[in-house]
């Protein structure tokens, strides 16, 4: 599933989440986030893992610029994007790309335009010949002219992937992309992204409670209680179901 060499060193940070704590009111406020600092380095893949509740969502939407930390830093390709208004965090995101379980596709668009939209609500021109290459890539070639409601689960996350690997993002977060996908289109979506890694130096974050998926990334990191507790390489499913075991009942 990997490349044999999953080490990091020499590699340079795209993403750095360095104390960051984040709370969320209500309930005497519940703290997602508790002084978490990590590292996603240039062309890896890794892995965020832990029990529900623990904060994996908040620190990929905290890493990604989709939410704000209450304290710390987040640099993104070594701009701290904490300080950073509106117009500033969104030309900042354009180095980014998402993919999330919930495809968020517009129905009302073909596979095409829906591949090429944030590029055009950013005002940049899309590189077509790229796009054509892409679609490629995620096996779509043919069904360009097709709306969502007319393609698989599995077909969908191809299209979200696509949109995200369109404007040749420095890195894309993924939260759970597999988590509505049977095993055999998850095994493929996963196969995708590996490949981004592999062939085209993407980063890619992925949230996932499914050891065998997190067996396709770099590493894995693991949080309980809004902390990280753990970080594994050289994974295996068995290895990490493992761990998930004993971070959940620690």
């Amino acid at each position: 599933m990997r490349n044999s060499g999953t080490t990091s060193a020499g590699r340079r940070p795209v993403v750095e989440v360095i104390d960051v704590t984040k709370t969320y009111p209500g309930g005497g406020g519940v703290r997602a986030l508790d002084g978490v600092s990590v590292a996603f380095e240039a062309g890896s893949f890794c892995a965020v893992m832990g029990p529900s509740g623990s904060g994996k969502s908040t620190l990929l939407h905290c890493a990604a610029g989709l939410d704000r930390p209450d304290s710390g830093r987040v640099l993104l390709t070594g701009q701290d994007i904490g300080g950073l208004r509106e117009p500033q965090l969104t030309q900042a995101r354009r180095r980014v790309g998402f993919v999330f379980q919930s495809y968020n596709l517009l129905d009302a668009l073909s596979v095409w335009h829906n591949i090429l939209l944030p590029q055009r609500l950013a005002g940049t021109r899309p590189d077509r010949d790229w796009a054509r290459e892409v679609i490629r890539r995620v096996g779509l070639t043919g069904r360009e002219n097709d709306r969502p409601g007319q393609l698989s689960g599995g077909q969908r996350q191809r299209v979200a992937l696509g949109r995200a690997l369109a404007s040749r993002p420095e890195v894309i977060f993924a939260d759970e992309p597999t988590g509505a996908l049977d095993l055999s289109t998850g095994r493929e979506v996963l196969g995708l992204l590996r490949e981004a890694v592999d062939t085209t130096g993407t980063t890619i974050v992925m949230v996932t409670h499914d050891p065998a998926a997190a067996a396709w990334a770099d590493r894995a990191v693991f949080l309980a209680d809004g902390r990280i507790v753990t970080e594994l390489a050289d994974l295996t499913a068995e290895k990490v179901a493992a761990q998930m075991m004993a971070v959940t009942v620690q």
